[in-house]
């Protein structure tokens, strides 16, 4: 059900060595760019009719807009599980608290006297949201990824997802719901690399005489591969968040973590998709037996087995990996990355805080992914694929752009004039030196 590497009884080797050996799934971006290169370049020159048709040849259903009616927004609360609706209240409550926490505020260094450097931090104009919609319904998405860009300031929101065959063409209700809630009112039946690329390039026509999509700054949010191979095409025309690939979690554990707990986790996350990992590192033979057991005790109770479950579990992207000891079972999360990380030890906290390179972190028995999912107050939308050793996860900053302001009157300048001269001369750029030395009738001062 699950493999097992072996890195006990030797020197672990170092960086991408140690990387090697650890199971990751086989995320080609770079195949897929040419398969949707097409479709990106279809949507540019011919606008919502291409995104239409791919949305009839992909999702299997054709729409009339691509603009979702209001009323259809406001039914899909109307109709929503009370229970559902509770919960999902209570998911923006808590990550408005968090997200609320990281705006920044516009700081001013005073330089020298009379010379000042403010750093101020704007939103960005425009930004469009994706929210997957295949396999699964992801209204947490929704939530994750429109609260920090409000928190932001973010003046205009846009929010795509996959059109459902089963729901007339419209997103899943769920999803509809969710906008709802957070009082997001322009949402399009779009999936897929149309999508991104509807986002980027805009579409200047819409039913009825209904205004199209106008083109966004940023895009954010997970998709399969060819949402990740459209991020990347279009990065620069657009800023993106980041490729994000197959979900993935690692857990950290020793003798005293519970197998029935772990076992559940790894299941959690292969219930996503059949290219998801699940990785187990431990120290502990009988930890290691005794996961393995709940494993299969209870994959033959759970549902979406035979088309996520079992081949997440099987698949080459997850393992139970055996290591002498923490201290190197911490040198392999930390080389892994991975998108979330669990801690269930003897003493978790004190290993989360030495933790490096992780989407998120989840410390102890209590703090399962599942609560970061949904209803921790943190963001779930997080690096994979290793990438979390240089990027993070989504956040109120990740919609916010850093703009300095310099402010130096005459004598400030007079006074450094002189050194950015010389730079200017050493790097051959004397045009820059002689835009100092106009200011002062083509003669450097001299520096008090």
């Amino acid at each position: 059900m699950i493999s097992r590497i072996d890195l006990r009884g030797e020197a672990l080797p170092e960086g991408s060595a140690l990387r090697d050996l650890l199971p990751r799934a086989e995320f080609d971006v770079e195949a897929a760019l040419e398969k949707v290169r097409p479709i990106c370049e279809d949507v540019r020159h011919h606008g919502a009719a291409a995104v239409i048709e791919y949305g009839e040849k992909f999702d299997g259903v054709r729409v009339e807009d691509l603009r979702v009616p209001a009323e259809a927004i406001a039914r899909a609360l109307e109709e929503l599980d009370p229970a559902v609706r509770a919960a999902l209240e209570e998911s923006i409550r808590r990550a408005r608290l968090v997200h609320r926490e990281q705006r920044r505020t516009t700081h001013t260094t005073q330089v020298v006297p009379g010379g000042t450097v403010t750093e101020k931090w704007i939103p960005v104009d425009r930004v469009g949201l994706y929210v997957p919609g295949g396999r699964a319904v992801y209204p947490s998405s929704v939530v994750m990824n429109v609260v920090p860009a409000q928190e932001a300031g973010v003046e205009g929101i846009a929010v795509s997802s996959p059109p459902q065959k089963e729901f007339g063409g419209l997103p899943h209700p769920t999803i509809l719901a969710a906008c709802a809630l957070l009082g997001v009112d322009e949402v399009y039946a779009a999936g897929g690399a149309q999508a991104i690329a509807m986002f980027a390039y805009g579409t200047a026509d819409g039913a009825a005489g209904r205004p199209g999509c106008a083109p966004v700054d940023l895009v954010t949010g997970p998709g399969n591969i060819y949402v990740a191979a459209a991020k990347r095409l279009l990065k620069g025309r657009i800023g993106i968040d980041a490729e994000a690939g197959p979900t993935e979690i690692a857990v950290l554990a020793d003798a005293t973590a519970d197998p029935v707990h772990v076992a559940a986790d790894l299941i959690s996350q292969a219930e996503h998709d059949p290219m998801a990992a699940s990785v187990l590192v431990t120290d502990s033979d009988e930890l290691a037996a005794a996961v393995e057991a709940e494993l299969k005790a209870q994959v033959a109770v759970a549902r979406h087995v035979d088309d996520r479950i079992a081949p997440a579990l099987a698949g080459r992207q997850s393992a139970i990996v055996l290591v002498t000891d923490l201290e190197d079972g911490l040198r392999v999360v930390n080389a892994y990355g991975a998108e979330h990380l669990e801690i269930q030890t003897a003493d978790a906290a004190a290993l989360a805080d030495r933790v490096r390179n992780a989407g998120a972190v989840f410390v102890g028995p209590w703090a399962p992914v599942s609560l970061g999912d949904y209803c921790a107050g943190s963001n779930h939308v997080l690096p994979t694929g290793g990438c979390a050793c240089h990027s993070s996860g989504l956040s109120v900053q990740s919609f916010l752009r850093g703009v300095h302001i310099v402010d130096y009157t005459r004598d400030a300048l007079a006074d450094v004039a002189h050194h950015v001269v010389t730079l200017a001369e050493a790097e051959d750029l004397p045009a820059h030196g002689a835009a100092i030395k106009a200011r002062f009738g083509w003669k450097v001062p001299e520096s008090k």
